[in-house]
């Protein structure tokens, strides 16, 4: 008979301890182990199927050229970095009903090739109901929903998917580990052993994964180590604007951000996501700015929004959404301290645009326009568009790739930008129709813009 042997777990990082502990020693988290029972059995890997590795020398090995899966989604090709490599592993985290099984679903419908998708939380008639809403056409995908480990990687040796769905992560249990589904234990036996099929089969495999309360992806941090990409499908229920953002890749850039809209029929693609984020129709309103942003390797214009108003009730307000909160209060400290604008006794609330969130330096200057406009109700020229970092003397400091911002301003049909003087090294004035203006201060912009 197997021996059952209790060890803690922290939820938090995932170390292991014999013992309860109130604070983890590797990650610092208070009361953050969990008991868990494992047993110690004998009995055989689910992947022993798959074939023994052998020791070869680095100089032996010969790189074969696997071409990538492209998806019939170009935003999300161009998140993981041009489409979806043999053998890699892609975890997708996010919120509870922002849209991640719609998005798999999607991607397994209009999939060349066969794939299978493997559901531990919906049965297969609760997929063919969305199915349903997203294409009408046939298709090559596979559903499977089952939660064992055993039989799931038995059903793949049987099929020989060319990408396998696993949605989600939490909901499979191996029969080797004696806990419950989404335990830490049972989360990182499972993915190991998938992972262990997809690199030995060359077979793409992709979790979802759930969610804690501090936004980032449940289960031992060593899962998001294990895998080749993480990314975050992010977005607000209120706002029909999804952004499928990479935070980790292997094979491909870190940086690329994917822009979807969520509409009945599943997710549509915002190919220029600069078209609809803007209202140019906002004449005469004051408080409204126009910032030039870039996410990963694509340039953005977001419309910054600013209200600022007497303080009611004695103690100023300062809200942000979309933006640091942190980073409003040090601009609005730099406007009292180097610029002489009393804005101390003001409620000041401020919001991105479209449910955004950005932290680009670049969206300072535009923070501080949309600010000193509400405050001095003026309205902002519509055609103008600003781009450049705020220091805390008050000047303007200059941000990367710079003409890729102006270019992109150019194209829709903006008139003018403002930038940092330094930032003009790097661009060619002469070559664009649109006025580049450059200032040394915050003071300087304050004086072309109200006089």
């Amino acid at each position: 008979m197997a021996k059952v042997k209790s060890i803690f777990f922290c939820q938090n990082c995932g170390n292991s301890s014999p013992k309860w502990m109130g604070k983890c020693n590797s990650c610092g988290e208070w009361n953050s182990y969990v008991e868990e029972k494992t047993t110690k059995s004998k009995n055989q890997s689910p992947t022993d199927f798959l074939e023994k590795a052998s020791v070869i020398k680095l100089n032996d090995v010969v790189v074969e050229d696997f071409p990538r899966l492209a998806t019939a989604s170009k935003e999300f090709d161009r998140v993981i970095g041009g489409g979806i490599v043999p053998g890699s592993v892609v975890l997708v985290g996010g919120e509870p009903g922002i849209g991640k099984s719609t998005l798999l679903l999607q991607l397994s419908l209009r999939f060349q090739k066969e794939v299978l998708y493997v559901s531990g939380e919906e049965s297969a008639t609760q997929i063919k109901l969305r199915a349903d809403r997203i294409t009408k056409e046939k298709n090559n995908c596979l559903i499977y929903s089952e939660t064992k480990l055993q039989y799931i990687l038995e059903k793949c040796k049987e099929i020989s998917p060319a990408l396998v769905i696993v949605d989600s992560i939490q909901t499979i249990s191996s029969e080797h580990i004696e806990s419950y589904a989404g335990s830490i234990s049972q989360v990182r036996e499972c993915a190991g052993e998938i992972i262990h099929y997809a690199k030995s089969t060359a077979t793409p495999v992709i979790f979802v994964g759930h969610i804690n309360k501090e936004g980032s992806i449940a289960g031992p941090k060593v899962l998001e180590h294990m895998v080749d990409t993480v990314l975050q499908f992010e977005g607000d229920r209120n706002h029909v604007y999804r952004i499928l953002r990479s935070s980790k890749n292997r094979f491909g850039s870190a940086q690329e951000l994917g822009i979807f809209e969520m509409v009945s029929g599943g997710l549509k693609e915002i190919k220029n996501p600069n078209e609809v984020l803007i209202n140019k129709e906002r004449s005469n309103l004051s408080g409204v700015s126009i910032g030039a942003s870039l996410e990963g390797n694509r340039p953005l214009l977001i419309e910054t929004q600013a209200l600022v108003s007497s303080a009611v009730y004695g103690t100023p307000q300062r809200s942000s959404t979309g933006f640091d909160l942190r980073r409003l209060n040090m601009l609005l400290a730099v406007l009292e301290k180097r610029c002489g604008f009393r804005l101390g006794a003001k409620d000041v609330f401020l919001n991105i645009a479209g449910g955004l969130k950005v932290d680009d330096p670049a969206m300072d200057l535009s923070v501080v326009c949309a600010v000193l406009s509400s405050s001095e109700d003026i309205p902002l020229d519509a055609e103008t568009v600003f781009a450049a970092e705020v220091g805390l003397s008050g000047e303007l400091r200059p941000v990367t790739q710079m003409p890729r911002r102006v270019e992109e301003a150019e194209k829709l049909g903006f008139q003018s930008i403002i930038v940092s003087k330094h930032a003009l090294k790097g661009i060619d004035v002469p070559a664009h129709k649109i006025e580049i203006k450059a200032f040394y201060s915050v003071t300087e912009v304050f004086q072309e813009l109200f006089g």
